[in-house]
């Protein structure tokens, strides 16, 4: 009873204090959006692009074993971590390991795959990385669940960290978890049909052992013809119950791709209008809209 009572405080804590937020940038957006679709690029193409964006090209990395990439560069003095992920929707949803593990140097619980990846790039960009120069991060899919891990770090390790931004993004953490780095400057942008985001989905394990996963930060939801919607903390979290066990279909490919982000995310720069994300859920039978 007492730590169905603590976890419960913590979701009305991470939630309450997930409720303000300034309206979302999407120029802002739009570069970061850019980045992490250069990681996919050849390194030539990359460098080309890059210089195309104002960036410099600092350093690039491939781990062979596990295939995670990710590049830094920088401009204007702001040093940019994007780390890839992956466009493929059927290989994320069959090698999403649920299983949480304490992490020794964040003192949370965390996704250990997501995790290891987070350590291996920390530890290559570190030598690459200016004393005092602000840091920003970006990923796509796994790459942004790597991306939040590694923010983390920079963040325990006094790095000055100015903005994450992630697409499609899936969960790495549980709530105490999400509550220990409620203040990380996050921002996660999902499209409507795109299930990454929604994973790992509740299961009868983590609800009886109440170590659910959750997601943190700002969650921006692009839901095309010039309109997003805004939402955070339980609200969010809640979203992810619509999730089923169902083949991902083409539209949801289509929905996780970095290129169909760019698309709704340039739109948005031209044009933008704020409506509220309509779930249809109510708990214990109050609605949540």
């Amino acid at each position: 009873m007492l730590k169905f009572t603590r976890v419960v405080l913590s979701i009305l804590l991470v939630s309450s204090f997930q409720l303000v937020f300034a309206a979302p940038d999407f120029v802002m957006i739009k570069a970061q959006a850019k980045l992490s679709d250069d990681t996919y690029l050849a390194a030539e193409t990359m460098t080309a692009l890059l210089k195309d964006q104002g960036q410099t090209l600092v350093h690039q990395a491939t781990f062979i074993n596990s295939q995670v990439s990710y590049l830094l560069s920088e401009k204007d003095g702001v040093q940019t971590i994007a780390i890839r992920g992956t466009a493929n929707l059927e290989n994320v949803m069959l090698n999403l390991n649920v299983s949480l593990l304490p992490d020794a140097k964040l003192d949370i619980m965390l996704h250990q795959g997501f995790a290891s990846a987070a350590r291996a790039v920390y530890k290559d960009v570190k030598p690459y990385l200016v004393a005092g120069k602000p840091i920003q991060i970006t990923g796509h899919s796994l790459g942004g669940a790597i991306a939040v891990i590694l923010a983390m770090y920079l963040k325990i390790d006094d790095y000055p960290l100015t903005s994450v931004v992630t697409f499609g993004q899936p969960k790495v953490t549980n709530v105490s978890g999400a509550e220990r780095f409620a203040g990380l400057p996050l921002t996660r942008v999902v499209t409507l049909q795109d299930i990454v985001p929604l994973v790992p989905p509740l299961s009868p394990l983590q609800i009886q052992k109440l170590d659910i996963y959750w997601h943190m930060g700002e969650e921006v939801i692009l839901m095309g013809n010039h309109q997003f919607s805004v939402t955070s903390g339980l609200k969010s979290m809640l979203r992810a119950t619509k999730f089923t066990s169902a083949i991902p279909s083409e539209q949801n490919l289509t929905a996780h791709k970095m290129t169909t982000y760019l698309e709704l995310v340039n739109a948005l720069t031209k044009k933008s209008t704020e409506v509220p994300y309509k779930m249809q859920i109510s708990l214990f039978g109050f609605s949540l809209e």
